[in-house]
């Protein structure tokens, strides 16, 4: 497209010249001349040196020129002599050559301004088609433009609602397995407690029975693990919430810039459909001097790109933590319930013990019972029989004493004398004999006795640590939790 004015400036500095020996006609003159100045005469003077080269106003004696004149004044010119030529008004005329060359001035100064005009009309047309296409063009570029800048925004709102979307599903995801597992934290509580209720009712064992057995080794090693699988559960449960908020602020990043694309989406698609005739169009004077631009289209990309790979990211790690979550509670539920299956089998094994030591203790406490009456039996007979010997003594002393009484030298010792006397010590004899048996007898009874005392307080203790083991131990574990609620289940 020819630059503006190139050629107009062109056609005025060298205009066309016209025939030398052109002459217009006299009425074409005259129209010319008519109508062009009503209150002036313009001559020009090319043979005097002292005119001006210019156009002059020759004075007029009309009255209506001069608005100031008065009354009196108007009516003393008009009552003047008519005007009479002299050697000097003579003087001051042009000669024909001027007005022929002036008119011949005139008609090229005409033909150069009619054709000076005429291109610049054409110009002038050709210019406005060429800007308005160029203004067409112009903003079908803008419009086009637009379209793609939505275009843009519409890929990028359709990238970061699919983020949101997934980053939406994983947190939730996340809080269900973070909700499992303070479940299965709340759940571990209970066998803790029984465990340690366990150990705590042992305490109330008596006697021989107060051991540290492998029941109390295993429970003291379930209270170890369920206390450790509880830390790995919090410190979980920690990088859990932290994790949640991580999620939640790139969910914030994620929403607010799509909230902003929305916006920007519908303010461009309002901008695309703009027209020269659509409502709300006005001028916005010096709008293209203020830059309120804060990025630009590679930092924009960049911005919403980054958004979304922090968003995965954070997705990936969540999954992660997730996977480790289910681990931990798969883990520790079976370290749980195996120990849980290893104490019960070591109550199992001691209450078998303590239950067979409790019948071998009423085996030996019916049988020395047995012997204790067998033992008092033998007492009694023993003094009946230093009862009956006692009657042999008396009448062996009797016959003795009565003896002893004889007169004279019937003092005889004779065999009678001598077998009574020996009767007394063998009657006598007997009697110690059955007196130290009747000690020995007694102190027998007496450590049968304690025996028994012995043995029943060992089946005492037996019955309660049989009681403690069987009973209240044994009875609590039975509402162990089950697996699938360990796991965070309900």
């Amino acid at each position: 497209m020819e630059l503006l004015g190139s050629t107009l400036a062109a056609t005025y500095a060298h205009p066309r010249p016209a025939p030398a020996n052109f002459l217009p006609a006299i009425s074409a003159l005259a129209s010319s001349y008519r109508g062009c100045f009503p209150h002036c005469n313009l001559t020009h003077s090319l043979s005097l040196p002292w005119r001006p080269s210019t156009y002059y106003k020759a004075a007029s004696n009309s009255p209506a020129l001069d608005p100031y004149c008065t009354r009196s004044q108007r009516v003393s010119e008009s009552t003047m002599r008519p005007f009479v030529s002299n050697r000097t008004t003579l003087f001051t005329r042009y000669t024909p050559d001027d007005w022929y060359r002036s008119n011949l001035t005139n008609f090229q100064e005409s033909n150069t301004s009619r054709h000076n005009s005429e291109r610049l009309r054409v110009d002038t047309s050709r210019l406005i088609q060429d800007k308005y296409q160029q203004t067409r063009k112009t903003q079908a570029d803008s419009t086009h433009n637009l379209g793609e800048r939505v275009n843009d925004l519409g890929f990028w709102k359709s990238e970061i609602t699919h983020e949101l979307d997934a980053m939406i599903g994983e947190t939730n995801e996340l809080t269900d397995v973070k909700n499992k597992l303070e479940r299965a934290l709340m759940e571990a509580e209970a066998p803790l407690q029984v465990a340690r209720e366990c150990l705590f009712h042992r305490e109330k064992r008596m006697g021989i029975d107060l051991v540290h057995d492998e029941v109390e080794t295993e429970l003291l090693m379930e209270v170890d693990i369920i206390l450790c699988c509880q830390e790995r559960m919090k410190l979980h449960l920690d990088k859990a919430v932290a994790r949640l908020a991580a999620n939640r602020a790139s969910q914030h990043e994620l929403e607010k810039d799509l909230s902003d694309k929305q916006a920007a989406c519908r303010i461009d698609d309002k901008c695309h459909h703009l027209r020269n005739t659509s409502d709300g169009v006005s001028y916005f004077r010096g709008v293209e001097r203020v830059d309120a631009t804060v990025s630009v289209p590679e930092s924009w990309a960049k911005f919403t790109d980054n958004n979304i790979l922090r968003s995965r990211s954070e997705r990936a790690a969540s999954a992660k933590l997730r996977d480790d979550i289910q681990n931990l509670l798969v883990v520790t539920a079976n370290e749980m319930w195996n120990q849980f299956n290893k104490v019960n089998l070591a109550f199992t094994s001691r209450i078998a013990e303590t239950a067979d030591a409790k019948n071998k203790i009423q085996i030996h406490l019916a049988k020395t019972l047995q012997e204790i009456f067998q033992t008092e039996m033998t007492i009694e007979s023993i003094k009946k029989a230093i009862k009956d010997k006692s009657a042999f003594l008396k009448v062996a002393q009797t016959r003795l004493d009565e003896r002893t009484r004889r007169p004279n030298i019937e003092l005889c010792r004779d065999v009678a004398q001598l077998r009574l006397v020996n009767e007394v010590y063998e009657v006598d004899d007997t009697i110690q004999t059955l007196q130290q048996r009747l000690r020995d007898v007694e102190d027998t009874l007496q450590s049968l006795v304690h025996t028994k005392a012995t043995l029943e307080h060992d089946l005492a203790v037996k019955a309660n640590s049989l009681y403690i083991d069987q009973e209240k131990c044994m009875s609590m574990r039975r509402s162990f939790p089950s697996t699938r609620r360990l796991v965070g289940f309900c």
